[in-house]
């Protein structure tokens, strides 16, 4: 698994680059298409460039997506990747966050994306991201992983309830529009020419039970709940500025929107992100630098004083 790690995400590094750079540099000139959806719905398509068939609000999305893959995921998986390769447990704890980010990104972009040239590399990412993430969960140093959940400074209950609730609000806010369209026998609000909404399907398939999971393990102590919540506070903090950026991007494409429906999203995602990123920073710093050393392999001042070395 390790030996895996030492080249995987750099192949996730270039391919995630490239893919990024092509849906920033191939933009929708500002001339969409208006087509009817087969639900008898008018919508309107980017028209022309790499998310020519996606609509005017998700082809701007994508770019928010891309710009910040590109300025922010993909730094931060390198990153992670070199200090995992020093040896660092922490690094191994970022990377499986970064992995985590990127696998939520790519599985968006192949599943829910309308097909585009680049759609063989969404898979090679998803494949990728997926295959990373297992082996970072399965490689990560377990005691490193219990330094964090006795670390008396980190805010053990605090991130337990962080957990719980994100896992709470996400399925309210996702479950109310999907059951209503079930009651009123509709469909979920901007659905447009697209089949199902993907983004609902991983927020309360996979996204929530996993926040949820997480918030009882680490209402616990147990070390594996640290791990499962480092994806998703590094998906969390990704999201301030992808939402930001989408909203800017969307209104220059002449999307209307109220000073609430701008306001609500930024400031409430600015709330999430800030405390996420806050939790995320002190859970890194409850993980060792580095691996400890066999109890053989201690030197005598460490084994007097008890002192765990890698702190």
């Amino acid at each position: 698994m390790r030996a895996t790690l030492r080249r995987l995400p750099g192949l996730v590094a270039a391919v995630g680059s490239g893919a990024a750079a092509v849906g920033l540099l191939w933009r929708p000139s500002g001339h969409p298409v208006s087509v009817v959806t087969p639900r008898a719905q008018a919508a309107q398509l980017a028209g022309d460039g790499l998310y020519r068939y996606d609509t005017v609000f998700t082809a701007a999305g994508n770019t928010a997506v891309d710009a910040v893959v590109l300025a922010l995921g993909i730094p931060l998986l390198a990153t992670a990747w070199l200090q995992f390769r020093a040896g660092s447990p922490r690094g191994a704890v970022l990377l499986t966050g970064a992995l985590g980010y990127l696998l939520y990104v790519y599985a968006t972009y192949a599943l829910g994306v309308a097909y585009n040239p680049l759609y063989l590399a969404y898979l090679a990412l998803l494949a990728a991201c997926l295959f990373g993430l297992v082996a970072a969960f399965a490689t990560t140093d377990r005691a490193a992983l219990a330094a964090a959940a006795a670390d008396t400074e980190l805010p053990h209950r605090f991130l337990s309830r962080f957990l719980l609730t994100s896992a709470a609000v996400t399925a309210g806010l996702w479950l109310q529009p999907l059951v209503t369209a079930l009651l009123q026998g509709t469909t979920p609000p901007g659905l447009d020419v697209y089949t199902t909404p993907v983004t609902y399907a991983l927020d309360l398939a996979v996204i929530t039970p996993a926040a949820a999971l997480a918030g009882v393990l680490v209402r616990r102590r147990e070390p594996l709940g640290y791990l499962i919540a480092a994806p998703l506070l590094v998906t969390l903090v990704m999201l301030l500025p992808t939402i930001t950026l989408s909203t800017a991007l969307q209104a220059a494409a002449r999307i209307s929107f109220t000073a609430a429906e701008v306001a609500g999203p930024i400031a409430g995602f600015g709330i999430l992100g800030g405390v996420a990123a806050w939790l995320l920073v002190r859970l890194l710093r409850a993980v060792p630098t580095m691996a400890a050393a066999p109890y053989a392999e201690r030197s005598p001042a460490e084994l007097d004083l008890g002192v765990p070395p890698g702190r």
